[in-house]
């Protein structure tokens, strides 16, 4: 049998900052809007605070261990149509993003890497 290949992955390093965003603020989600700029960025936010709706897919619920609950992870839908082939990988790195996502203080952002997969 052929595992599927997960939608979305985080690298240990985003699991790390996850734990930590986790610890201080409680259950967390991510969405991906496509926009330009920090908007084409995964932004990291208390869970339900970023209210989603018809024009948001649902691509992952992340198991991050060390976080009780899954990490929901949202895409606009327009953006969808656009990474539908492709693994989304959240990682992290030097430098302040959006100051809405919850990482920005911390001096690191989220940064989402993408791969092709099969159709």
């Amino acid at each position: 049998m052929e595992e599927e290949v997960p939608r979305v992955q985080l690298t240990e390093r985003a699991q790390e900052l996850v734990r930590l965003l986790h610890a201080r603020h409680g259950p967390l989600m991510f969405h991906q809007s496509g926009g330009c700029c920090d908007g084409s960025a995964p932004m990291c936010y208390p869970d339900g605070e970023f209210r989603t709706g018809g024009s948001d897919v649902l691509l992952a619920e992340l198991a991050v261990p060390g976080v009780a609950e899954p990490v929901t992870f949202w895409m606009s839908r327009s953006q969808y149509e656009v990474w539908s082939h492709t693994r989304l990988i959240v990682d992290v790195v030097p430098g302040r993003g959006s100051g809405f996502s919850l990482e920005a203080p911390e001096g690191v952002r989220f940064l989402t890497r993408s791969r092709v997969v099969d159709a």
